[in-house]
């Protein structure tokens, strides 16, 4: 597992165990790429990126391996917060240090359901958040994106 770095144009991979070295307020830090889809397409964004203090966690969908987690709302749900969980770490955050959440439901009739989820996992520490119904990929009833803070000091 690695990351990149960006300062002034140039760009350099490092080793998940070095970003204490290369970490500043002057660098972006782009955290892997994201996993391959079902079919093994490259999809080209990074997981996250850190941009000073802040941590941009990508949409996150119910998959694992690249394919789409079947079931309800909760189901998909608990996988979409258990990747959120494990995109986070990469930048050594937790979900105690996110901020803000964007959700996507496909079915607004779903929000009951997402919600107590949700509020299991974030009870004690509750971002900011706004939630939306939007059509979703084939068999998807959720996304969702954070951005978390934790100071580089």
């Amino acid at each position: 597992m690695g990351l990149f770095t960006m300062n002034d144009g140039d760009c350099d991979f490092q080793q998940r165990g070095k970003t204490e070295d290369i970490m500043s307020k002057n660098k972006l830090i782009r955290f892997d790429v994201a996993d391959n889809q079902a079919g093994g397409q490259r999809r080209p964004f990074a997981k996250a990126v850190r941009a000073g203090d802040f941590v941009y966690v990508s949409g996150q969908v119910p998959t694992i391996n690249g394919e789409i987690v079947t079931g309800n709302i909760v189901t998909q749900t608990e996988q979409v917060i258990a990747n959120i969980k494990d995109v986070l770490a990469l930048a050594d955050c937790t979900l105690e240090h996110v901020v803000k959440v964007n959700v996507w439901l496909d079915d607004a009739r779903d929000f009951s359901s997402f919600n107590a989820v949700f509020e299991k996992h974030f009870i004690d520490h509750p971002p900011a958040r706004s939630t939306v119904q939007s059509p979703m990929m084939v068999d998807v009833k959720v996304e969702m994106d954070v951005i978390a803070y934790k100071p580089l000091d």
